[in-house]
This record gives structure tokens, sequence and C-alpha cells, in this order.
């Protein structure tokens, strides 16, 4: 694949022989998460000195912060959904690690920050745990733990020891669709805490509804670093300029708020009045791309991860490389530093 990469603009080869009056610099970036075979070539027309000369530029390393296992051996690792009913996703596409590492590879995924699957084993973080310390190399994982409990603060430095790298609070679901008020009540405050002082970051698996919870936890909070799931599933429909989610957008003046973009988000079922360029503009525009990171839900999502993938790079094609760097890679490692190169 040739293009060039300039403000998102592609020109063939052909396009690249008919400038023969102007210098031309070329910048031949690849991914260095793809085989030589599968590997990207963006070549960069610039009217500048230095007609012949070559610079290469590496490309950040795709990163998923939002892939799921769920392992066929119920005995090893039994069932326990939070609400009582499993997801009908694990169920059905149940994902072992090893099936995950070969999607990444088909898609050029280079590593993922693995989300516990609460609607299939509840509290029990186990299968994560296990998947991060047989590759630790390419996984860390994101946990899930009652915060509510008195020795929650045992229970968050249990998992710490056995690769977690963030926690998650599954607040409303598919199996659970009323948004929850208790990640606010003070029986929590201890692992709120903790997790400040231990600097891990937290994801808010939420609704619009809790926004206003969620600012009071902040608010006492301030140094907890704060992780909106699917965009806290954000209103776009009405279009620009988006008033419907400003609620959200308002979320910006917290720094310690960072976003995480999935299928729902990229994929729904209908955009109304808005297009993905509008919308993503305007998050981006709010936050900064530095503080959205990609997560493909997959296997949630329908679809295999590199189709996933490539209808996110899809949405966000209209951003500068740059941003697409920070969004698909970078911001991940900010947020999970062991998944640095």
């Amino acid at each position: 694949m040739v293009g060039a990469r300039a403000d998102s603009q592609c020109l063939s080869p052909a396009q690249v022989e008919n400038h023969p009056d102007k210098p031309v610099r070329i910048i031949v970036s690849y991914s260095p998460a793809l085989s030589p075979s599968l590997q990207p070539v963006f070549i960069t027309l610039d009217a500048q000195p230095g007609l012949g000369t070559f610079e290469k530029h590496t490309m950040s390393s795709i990163i998923d912060i939002h892939p799921h296992i769920v392992s066929p051996d119920t005995k090893k690792y039994p069932l326990d959904p939070l609400g009582g009913t499993q997801s009908t996703w694990s169920s059905e596409r149940p994902t072992t690690y090893q099936t995950l590492l070969d999607a990444m590879d088909e898609a050029g995924v280079a590593k993922a920050a693995i989300v516990h699957s609460s609607t299939a084993y509840g509290y029990d973080n186990s299968y994560v745990a296990d998947a991060v310390a047989a590759v630790p190399q390419r996984f860390t994982g994101v946990y899930s733990i009652d915060v509510l409990a008195p020795d929650a603060v045992k229970t968050f430095d249990y998992w710490l020891g056995r690769g977690c790298a963030g926690m998650r609070l599954f607040t409303t679901g598919s199996t659970l669709p009323d948004q929850a008020k208790w990640f606010a009540d003070p029986k929590t405050y201890p692992f709120w805490e903790h997790a400040a002082a231990k600097n891990i970051p937290v994801c808010m698996q939420m609704k619009q509804e809790g926004i206003p919870l969620l600012r009071q936890v902040m608010d006492r909070f301030p140094k907890v670093t704060m992780i909106l799931d699917h965009l806290s599933r954000v209103p776009f429909e009405d279009g620009p300029p988006y008033v419907q989610a400003e609620d959200f957008l308002a979320l910006a003046t917290y720094e310690q708020v960072y976003l995480k973009v999935t299928p729902i988000n990229v994929s729904p079922k209908s955009w109304g009045k808005g297009r993905p360029e509008t919308f993503f503009g305007k998050v981006i525009e709010r936050f900064g791309a530095d503080r959205i990171a990609w997560g493909s839900n997959f296997p949630n999502s329908v679809g295999t991860l590199k189709e996933i993938l490539t209808a996110a790079q899809k949405a966000f094609s209209f951003a500068k490389g740059s941003d697409q760097d920070w969004i698909f890679g970078k911001t991940a490692q900010m947020l999970y530093p062991v998944l640095k190169d």
C-alpha cells in the first residue's frame, strides 16, 4: 500500500512521478507491529530542498486497551458473572488469550491491555492474570474487584502482584442495564485513595446518568486517573454543535479524565445528524488526542479484530497523523507504561 501522508491526503505512485519539477522529500513510514509483507508505506511530498533524500519515520505501535478473553475451561476458570447472568457474547464467542494473540497478529496490533470479563467471571480475575503472566511482553491487565468490600485494598494489592495495571468499575452493562450509584459510596473511599497512591488508572463502565456522581468522586480524589469506557455512551445523534453531549464534553476540564473509543462509538446503529469527523473532531478539540485511546471491545463487538481496527482508523482518518498516533497507541502507553515499546 503506497500513498502520501500529508494532511490525510494520499497520492498514488503515478502522482508521485508527476511532480518532476518539485524538490521532493520522501518520508517512508511503517508500523513495527506488522510483518514486512503487511507494512503500509506512506510517502510524503514536500516542496523543500533535498531531492533524493529519504527519511524513515516509524509510526507508533498500535495498542488495544479493551479486548476481552474468556476460557472454555470452566473447571479451571468457573463462571460467576456479575448480576448472575452471563453475557451473550461471552457464552457464544469465548476467546482464549491465544486466539486473541492470533487476532492481534492478523490485525497488526502490537500489545493489549486485556479488560477482565465481569459478565463471565465477576470479580475473579484469574484468567486475565494467567494470560498476562504467560505473555508479559504483549499483555497487561485491567481487573475488577468489589470496591465496597472491607478488604478492598488488600484485594487490590493482591491483583497488583498478579499483573494488574488498571482497575475497572462495572457500574452498568449488558447484564446490569441500570446506572449504579455505589461507586460514590463512602465505603469506596479507601479504594479510590489506594488507586491514587499506586497511580493505577480506573476505567469507568458507566452511562451519562452517572456523570454527576463521577464529578463528586473526582472532586474528592483529583489524583485518580479516570478512563471513560465507550465514551460513557455519550449521545451524538443531534449533530453539531452536539448540545446533547455537553455534559460529557465538559468533563474535559478535569485533567484526570481520559477517554476510551470503541466500536460502540465508532460504528453506532445510526449517526443521526452527526458524523465521525464532526463528533470525534469535537472530542479531540475539547480533550486533546493525547487523552483518547482506542479499544476494540473484541470479541464482544461483532467482527474480526482487523475489521474493528480498520473501522476505527477510517472513522479517525480525518485527524492529523500525530493525533492518530496518540489515539491508536501513545495514549495507551501513557496510561499503561508497561506497554511502552
